[in-house]
């Protein structure tokens, strides 16, 4: 299988590499960020043709391994390049433009950028259907769902739900307000980059997966539930209407999720809920003796304790722009506490006042930019006064 792959060297696109590795598959073109050294080496061992970094490191980029591949700026050029399927790692808004160009081109694309379907939903679904191109979600929940979907009709979907680890302080401290950076980065089950595993401290990142889970499968917020699962061994469930449930099991690695998404690519949804499954192409890294001994524990999250989630709840169902508003407040405020700059309470308290602020409106590609560039400098706003609290 041909594939491009966009954020090569983060935590999902360094996984998706070790898939490919296992494989044989073929990479056709790459799109990192500024780690030149980790590019350098994926460069050198895959051989992609193409090759993208961000502006103010391209002239470095080509005196390095311009020799072995075009190195450009634009992550869209790659995204649009002929291949089976191209996986979107790239995180944040930046990974929404080569998303959208993907799928006007016609692509198959292995989803991982979650913000793409939370922030611009119907917009996204709009550009698959001018260009042709399909969607399979990456996240280990969302393919959870996506495998227990396959041959059941969505008229029969009761619930959707998605199963979190409950993050590092799940049953302590009880006093969150002296949290620091790195207590947050102490992730229980997952290996993941840093925005991830703070979202996944807070549970705003299972509300982002709220939100997908709603604009992937076509279902309303409200038929999108959350349980705490500490061992991270159910990824999702589907309850139907009969009072059935399905639920999708595996061991706490992203490769194999990974390594379905990209099977189930080039037949992937075209509409939400437009699930089809894919055939297997053999075992994951080892996992077909993964025991199953053992409790497995379910709960409901404690919102008080973290109101990020019941945040992005709100967020989904007032839909329109304020997802994007919220998902904005939050990248800038996770940055500031990593730096230092905001308590971990404060990031719920910034996000809270940023949404009650969003502005009113329709989501088009237009909106959807002004209120990303008016949230983010609302929260560093907010941000400033926290400090002086």
């Amino acid at each position: 299988m041909h594939l491009t792959l966009l954020g090569s060297t983060g935590s999902i696109g360094t996984q998706t590499l070790d898939v490919i590795r296992e494989r044989g598959d073929t990479v056709t073109a790459l799109a990192a960020g500024r780690n030149l050294d980790l590019l350098e080496a994926q460069v050198r061992e895959f051989r992609p043709r193409l090759v993208s970094v961000e502006e103010s490191v391209l002239p470095e980029a080509r005196e390095r391994f311009g020799s072995l591949a075009t190195v450009i700026a634009d992550p869209a050029e790659i995204a649009v390049q002929d291949a089976d399927v191209c996986v979107n790692a790239m995180s944040g808004l930046k990974g929404l433009a080569p998303t959208r160009a993907a799928l006007e081109a016609g692509r198959a694309v292995a989803l991982a950028t979650k913000e793409a379907m939370v922030i611009s939903h119907h917009l996204i679904w709009e550009a698959a259907a001018r260009g042709g191109g399909r969607i399979v979600p990456v996240d280990s929940e969302h393919t959870g769902v996506y495998q227990a979907l396959t041959g059941e009709h969505l008229d029969d979907v009761a619930e959707l739900i998605l199963t979190a680890s409950g993050g590092p302080f799940r049953q302590g401290p009880a006093d969150l307000s002296q949290i620091t950076p790195a207590q947050a980065l102490r992730h229980p089950s997952w290996s993941m980059g840093r925005k991830i595993t703070i979202d996944s401290a807070t549970l705003f990142n299972k509300g982002l997966e709220v939100m997908e889970a709603a604009s992937l499968y076509g279902v309303p917020v409200s038929q999108v539930g959350v349980l705490v699962h500490p061992q991270s061994i159910v990824h999702a469930l589907v309850r139907f209407r009969d009072g059935s449930l399905k639920a999708q099991l595996g061991p706490t690695d992203m490769r194999l999720s990974i390594a379905y998404a990209i099977d189930a690519a080039p037949t992937g949804m075209r509409f939400p809920g437009d699930v089809r499954g894919a055939r297997r192409r053999g075992e994951v890294a080892g996992h077909l003796g993964f025991s199953l001994s053992g409790q497995l524990e379910f709960s409901a999250p404690d919102l008080a304790r973290f109101p990020c989630l019941a945040l992005a709840y709100r967020a989904g169902e007032t839909g329109q722009l304020a997802p994007t508003a919220l998902n904005a407040a939050d990248e800038v405020a996770v940055d500031a506490f990593l730096e230092g700059q905001l308590s971990f309470l404060g990031i719920a308290r910034v996000l809270e006042t940023v949404l009650d602020e969003s502005p009113s409106g329709e989501l088009t590609w237009d909106t959807l930019e002004q209120t990303d560039t008016w949230a983010r400098r609302r929260t560093a706003e907010l941000i400033g006064s926290e400090v002086k609290r």
